[in-house]
């Protein structure tokens, strides 16, 4: 990521029916500005089927921190992400969720990071804070907490919960979310594994951190598996681009025997509830990377 003397940045966040959208805008409010910023800004898209958040996102608009409201009512989350892409004009995108509260730090450590690493995107780590009375299991798990991976030493893809992207190159700017995943989850790791693709520099700051409050139906571990299982099948995917019949068969058998042996420990710890579910959630995650090699799609979430 090149340095500039005065920056722009849009902040970027679908929302659907969230009343925590409010102490999202409010810890954006609160965010420490990097110094010589021209201009911070807000883009906020309502994938609701009507305008329900266009009253509470027009409270928090102001000179101070512009807010810009769109409409994107296609109860597919891929649509609402290209509708912020489609609005945004500023040299660099930030994304937040709108269940998260950004570190009031979170845009200046992304972008320290970003300048001193000389990369075109980079993500930090969204912290899941459990309600009281949560599993104690889930907790000491921490399964909820999304962090940014290196594969090989490499950052090949991340998640829109906490990312800052430089869009001045066009190519990157002309990127957009697949609507095909928008209502099976995983498009924005798809959508950055592309962004690697074109020559993107991939980063991560575990400093610029999020941080999310877990809703009690996700406390579950049918949630998690489900989510493991759609992780996998993006990943799967990714794996199948460029790869031909012979290499496709041979991931997918990898994938099979990674999942059994996941699924073997998981059952020698049925005594251990979190071991029993961190080896389970890792056991389906690779039957999703079997499936999504196979090109079976998940079933929509949204």
């Amino acid at each position: 990521m090149t340095e500039a003397p005065a920056l722009s940045i849009d902040i970027c966040l679908c929302t659907f029916r969230r009343p925590q959208l409010a102490a999202t805008l409010r810890s954006l409010q609160a965010l420490r500005r990097p110094a010589g910023l021209r201009r911070l800004r807000v883009i906020v898209a309502d994938n609701d089927t009507t305008a329900s958040a266009r009253d509470l996102v027009a409270g928090f608009d102001s000179p101070a921190l512009p807010v810009l409201y769109i409409h994107a009512p296609e109860r597919n989350i891929s649509v609402a992400r290209n509708a912020c892409l489609d609005h945004a004009s500023a040299d660099l995108v930030a994304w937040i969720d709108d269940d998260e509260t950004a570190d009031p730090a979170w845009l200046l450590q992304l972008l320290a990071t970003a300048r001193q690493d000389r990369r075109d995107a980079v993500f930090g780590p969204a912290i899941a804070r459990y309600p009281d009375g949560a599993p104690s299991h889930m907790v000491k798990g921490d399964f909820h907490s999304n962090r940014p991976v290196r594969r090989g030493g490499v950052v090949q893809t991340g998640h829109t919960c906490n990312a800052l992207v430089d869009l001045r190159n066009p190519a990157f700017r002309a990127l957009r979310f697949d609507l095909a995943k928008g209502r099976t989850g995983g498009e924005d790791t798809d959508y950055f594994h592309r962004l690697w693709a074109l020559g993107a520099s991939l980063g991560i700051c575990e400093t610029a951190e999020v941080y999310e409050e877990v809703a009690p139906a996700r406390l579950r571990p049918g949630w998690i598996i489900r989510r493991s299982f759609n992780a996998g099948n993006v990943f799967g995917g990714m794996a199948r681009r460029g790869a031909g019949a012979v290499r496709v068969v041979s991931l997918v058998g990898l994938a099979g025997l990674k999942a059994g042996y996941c699924f073997a420990v998981a059952a020698l710890n049925v005594a251990s509830p979190t071991k029993r579910l961190w080896w389970a959630r890792r056991g389906v995650m690779h039957v999703g990377v079997a499936a999504g090699l196979m090109r079976v799609t998940p079933k929509a979430q949204y």
